[in-house]
C-alpha cells in the first residue's frame, strides 16, 4: 500500500481528519465515547473486494489484493474494518472504511528505518505472526472518509491488549497537513531503530498497561472498561456458568442446536477460556487435549460483541495456551463457511481430511502446525510450576506459599 499520514485521505485536495481526534494526545482520547458512534472489526476478503477499488480511486494504486490477503493471513490483526454503528448489522458487519497495519518484526523495523521496506509488496518474513509480539506497528494505509477517521483511537485501544501492549506505533507524514495532524496526536518526528536513524518516521511511544509477564490467556483484570477485551481460563463453577450462558445464547438460542448435542459430555474433560468485554462475559472457547495434538472447538461470541475482535483474541489465546503446554499440532472441525476465518491462524484442511455434517452444519477437518513456547511445560519443569492453576503458570500459586510451612506430617519413618 502507499505510505501516507495516519488517517489522511486523498480526495482531490488533501484534508485532515475531523475534529474528534484533532489536537488531542492519542493516549488521552476517550475511545469509549467514539465507540458509541463507530465500530471496528477484523477485515475479511470480501471487505477487501468492496473497499480496495474505492480506496484506490481516492488514494492512488495500493498493494495488490493478493499481497493484502497474504499479510492478513500472516497476522489477522493487520487490517481493520470501520463502520458507523447506525449503519452496522452486528451479525454481518459491512465496512465503510479500513485501516491497514504492518505488525513488524525486528528485521521488519530495521528495513522500515533504512527505507528498504517495500510497502507495495512487504516481505511476509517481516510480519509478526499471530500471537507474536511485534517490534513495531506501522500504519500502512488508512481509508476512512469523513467521520470514519475518528475511529483511529479505537484501533489504538485494540492495540493496547495482548502482545501489542506498549509496542510503539509508527507512521509517515508526507504533507504539512499530515504532519500537523500526526503531531497533534502526540507523535514525535524522528527516531532511532536498532541503531538506524529514521528522521522520516513519526513515532508514538506507548506505556505498557498490563504486566509484561501476563499471557493473553490470563489477561482479564476486574474493573476494566467495557471497551477492553480480555481472556481468562475458567477455574470455578461460576466461571463455568458464564461459559454455559454464552454457549446457550449462541448455540441453543440463535442456532437452535438441541441441548444434548451442545452439551456433549466433554465439558468436564476440557479447558475453557472465557472472553470478557470489561467485566461482561462475552465469548468462550473449549480446548481438549490428546496425546500428540490439542483440539480447539466450541468458539462462541455473543451477538452484541461480534463487531469486536474477541473471536480472534479467543483463538489466539487458545493457540498460545497450547504452545505453553508443548503442543505442535492443533486439530479442529471448521464449518465450511468459516474456513477463511480459521485460515488466518494457519489452520487449513490437510491431506486426507474428511468432510462431514453434524448439528445441521457442514464441517471439514483442519490442522494448524505450531511451535511450542520456549518455556513450554515439560518433564524437568519446576514441579511448583506444574502444580499451579491452569493458565497461571507464570505466577506463584497457593501451594508454593504452603511450602514455607514446616512439614507437620513428614513421611520419614513411615513404612513404604
Amino acid at each position: 500500500m502507499t505510505e501516507h499520514s495516519l488517517a489522511l485521505i486523498r480526495a482531490g485536495a488533501r484534508h485532515i481528519a475531523p475534529a474528534p481526534v484533532k489536537n488531542h494526545h492519542l493516549d488521552q482520547i476517550d475511545a469509549a465515547r467514539i465507540a458509541k458512534r463507530l465500530s471496528i472489526f477484523p477485515a475479511d476478503s470480501s471487505m477487501i473486494d468492496n473497499l480496495l477499488p474505492l480506496a484506490e480511486l481516492r488514494m492512488g494504486p495500493l498493494a495488490p489484493k493478493s499481497v493484502i490477503l497474504a499479510i492478513m493471513q500472516a497476522n489477522g490483526d493487520s487490517v481493520w474494518g470501520i463502520a458507523r454503528k447506525s449503519h452496522l448489522d452486528p451479525a454481518a458487519p459491512r465496512a465503510e472504511g479500513f485501516a491497514a497495519l504492518l505488525l513488524l518484526s525486528k528485521d521488519g523495523m530495521r528495513a522500515l528505518a533504512a527505507r528498504t521496506l517495500d510497502c507495495a509488496r512487504p516481505d511476509i518474513a517481516f510480519i509478526a505472526k499471530n500471537g507474536e509480539r511485534p517490534a513495531g506497528i506501522y500504519f500502512w494505509a488508512t481509508y476512512a472518509p469523513s467521520v470514519l477517521a475518528a475511529a483511529v483511537p479505537l484501533i489504538i485501544e485494540r492495540l493496547s491488549q495482548g502482545p501489542y501492549d506498549g509496542v510503539p506505533l509508527y507512521t509517515r507524514a508526507t504533507t504539512p497537513e499530515g504532519r500537523r495532524f500526526t503531531e497533534a496526536l502526540g507523535a514525535q518526528q524522528g527516531c532511532t531503530i536498532d541503531g538506524i536513524d529514521a528522521p522520516h518516521l513519526h513515532v508514538f511511544a506507548r506505556k505498557t498497561r498490563e504486566p509484561a509477564h501476563a499471557p493473553v490467556y490470563d489477561s482479564y483484570r476486574k474493573g476494566a472498561p467495557r471497551t477492553h477485551l480480555s481472556i481468562s481460563v475458567a477455574h470455578s463453577i461460576e466461571d463455568w456458568m458464564q461459559v454455559a450462558s454464552v454457549r446457550s445464547a449462541v448455540y441453543l438460542g440463535e442456532q437452535q442446536c438441541p441441548y444434548e448435542e451442545e452439551y456433549d459430555g466433554n465439558d468436564f474433560a476440557a479447558v475453557h477460556l472465557l472472553g470478557y468485554a470489561g467485566d461482561e462475559p462475552a465469548g468462550c472457547i473449549r480446548i481438549r487435549h490428546f496425546a500428540d495434538f490439542a483440539k480447539v472447538e466450541r468458539l462462541a461470541v455473543r451477538k452484541e460483541f461480534r463487531s469486536t475482535r474477541l473471536s480472534f483474541l479467543l483463538v489466539k489465546a487458545a493457540i498460545e495456551l497450547c504452545r505453553v503446554k508443548g503442543y505442535r499440532r492443533i486439530y479442529g472441525h471448521a464449518q465450511r463457511r468459516l474456513l477463511d476465518f480459521w485460515s488466518r491462524f494457519g489452520a487449513i484442511p490437510f491431506h486426507g481430511s474428511k468432510e462431514f455434517v453434524f448439528s445441521d452444519f457442514d464441517y471439514v477437518e483442519v490442522m494448524l502446525e505450531i511451535e511450542p513456547h520456549p518455556d513450554a511445560i515439560r518433564v524437568g519443569t519446576d514441579p511448583f510450576t506444574i502444580i499451579r492453576p491452569e493458565g497461571r503458570w507464570h505466577e506463584p500459586g497457593v501451594l508454593e506459599r504452603s511450602a514455607a510451612r514446616p512439614p507437620s506430617r513428614p513421611s520419614v519413618g513411615y513404612a513404604t
